[in-house]
């Protein structure tokens, strides 16, 4: 999380340290913000950013929407998602994210099955995909059947 590496970053002396940020133009200003905080001369540059997509072909979605499981790794790939099943009728699968940030987006866009790892990073957001096939695999076992 940004504010855990703003809070972290080494600083050597008590002398101004620059700091270049490049970052996404919809990137938080957590890490610039918590850097200047404590004394960094910061300079964020916005080097890119995201686009969502707007259209997917129907076979795709489909089988995308079977998933019981959807990770992500940025709000703004959650947001796309959203956007790209709003037009269907009740998934309410899971969401696996990468890390808290992605995980309170979740929450903020009415999510409910979140997991998400206590320390962002690969290791873990795998552990949380796998946690979330987990319980899915037992409600599956435990549905009644028809």
């Amino acid at each position: 999380m940004g504010k855990v590496l703003a809070s972290e970053l080494p600083r050597d002396s008590e002398n101004p340290c620059k700091v270049l940020y490049p970052a996404s133009a919809k990137a938080g200003h957590e890490i610039q913000d918590g850097l200047s905080d404590r004394g960094f001369e910061v300079t964020r540059l916005n080097t890119y950013t995201t686009v969502p997509v707007q259209d997917v072909e129907p076979l795709t979605l489909k089988l995308a929407l079977s998933a019981p499981v959807v990770a992500v790794a940025s709000p703004s790939a959650l947001r796309a998602w959203l956007n790209l099943v709003s037009q269907v009728d009740n998934w309410n699968n899971s969401v696996a994210c990468i890390g808290e940030t992605t995980a309170s987006a979740a929450r903020k866009l009415g999510l409910r099955s979140i997991y998400y790892p206590s320390t962002p990073g690969l290791d873990g957001w795998v552990e949380s995909i796998l946690e979330a096939l987990s319980v899915h695999n037992k409600q599956s076992k435990e549905a009644p059947k028809c």
